[in-house]
């Protein structure tokens, strides 16, 4: 048993396989036609050479426009390639610390999520609690606002330092220039 699986695009019907008696149909340049029976639609729509699209199926009736259905689905994937273009991702890095961090682990750690804030990626700073760690959470306060404080320059605390389970964590984003 084969089963044909209909591509869907974009969920758009087009020409025959619009199945309504009758549409509201708009012309090419956007002038409304009225209500009209589909078989004249379909012939008004292929004596202009163009496709009979259906925009709003769930108007009543349907509203169906006549237009070339290759260019407009070209316009469509343009827009697309554009706006994802234009979109920045922010990713987010993350630095793990612990509370009894020696000097130049800590200034290894932050010069590197100053080089993170400075690419404009977002930087997650946890400070794990080992063992009886947990009792002395203020270290690892004390920690992260001096981490907040070497790397001021270029990132802004968005989330503060919390604990979490057995880690606090503070999130920083990098500053807008």
């Amino acid at each position: 048993m084969w089963r044909c699986l209909r591509i869907s695009r974009n969920e758009l019907m087009i020409n025959e396989e619009i199945r309504d008696k009758e549409v509201r149909l708009i012309d090419v340049d956007g002038t409304m036609i009225g209500i009209v029976p589909i078989k004249e639609a379909q012939k008004i729509a292929n004596s202009k050479n163009l496709d009979l699209v259906k925009i709003a199926p769930q108007a009543n009736p349907p509203v169906c426009k006549i237009m070339d259905y290759g260019k407009y689905m070209y316009e469509l994937s343009r827009k697309e390639k554009e706006a994802r273009k234009n979109q920045k991702i922010i990713t987010v890095k993350e630095v793990w610390i612990k509370p009894t961090i020696e000097e130049h682990d800590f200034n290894f750690k932050a010069k590197n999520a100053y080089k993170f804030l400075k690419d404009g990626d977002k930087v997650k700073v946890s400070v794990r609690f080992r063992g009886r760690e947990l009792n002395y959470t203020s270290l690892g306060q004390e920690v992260l606002e001096k981490f907040a404080e070497a790397v001021k320059d270029v990132g802004v605390v968005e989330k503060k330092p919390k604990l979490e389970g057995r880690s606090m964590i503070m999130i920083l984003n990098p500053k807008q220039q």
